[in-house]
């Protein structure tokens, strides 16, 4: 499998998902570090892929929704943005109901 479609899968399989440096528990870098924070806050079961054990995926994923840094964070199959915008998201509230939205959506799907 190509590795657009497999990141294509992951977005589109996992209600959340971050694409991150390290993972939630032991983050490689301080961006991704505030961004799974902040998944983690909102109690919302999110996936995550270490960007740093898989080559294919940190080197293709810039060029999947045209986002050039890391991490990467996608609520519904749709990127939301970095650790900034993550960040702002959470603060306003607005990342607990997007993530829960998606999940609830998801699972309805099942």
């Amino acid at each position: 499998m190509d590795v657009l479609e497999r990141i294509d899968q992951q977005v589109k399989n996992n209600p959340v998902v971050i694409y991150m440096k390290g993972t939630p528990t032991f983050p490689s870098c301080g961006f991704s570090s505030r961004a799974a924070a902040a998944l983690q806050q909102t109690g919302v079961e999110f996936a995550y892929v270490n960007i740093l054990e898989d080559m294919e995926v940190f080197q293709n994923l810039p060029q999947y929704a045209d986002w050039p840094t890391f991490p990467q964070v996608y609520v519904d199959g749709e990127l939301i943005g970095g650790c900034d915008i993550t960040l702002e998201l959470h603060q306003s509230g607005e990342l607990q109901k997007m993530m829960e939205t998606a999940t609830a959506k998801k699972e309805g799907d099942s």
